[in-house]
């Protein structure tokens, strides 16, 4: 991105050249510090993903505890709950 070639005198020129390279440098330096801020939280999102697939993983076992019926255990339920709604 340069800007400022052929707006007037040299010096305006020089000056506008300088802006347009400090700005270019500003937003690269912003760019790699994000880019340094990504690696150090990865592996806070490592821990967050480890802890969110340990609780998914412990719903899973609550859950097929409840629901992994037999058929006497399936019948049983309905029957209560037909005569709740009754």
């Amino acid at each position: 991105m340069i800007i400022g070639f052929g707006f007037g005198s040299p010096l305006t020129s020089l000056l506008m050249l300088l802006a347009t390279s400090l700005i270019s440098y500003s937003i690269f330096k912003w760019i790699q510090s994000r880019k340094q801020n990504d690696d150090l939280d990865e592996e806070a999102r490592r821990e967050a993903l480890r802890r969110y697939y340990r609780e998914q993983r412990e719903r899973a076992r609550q859950m097929m505890q409840e629901y992994d019926l037999t058929d006497e255990e399936i019948e049983r339920r309905i029957d209560e709950e037909l005569k709740r709604k009754w």
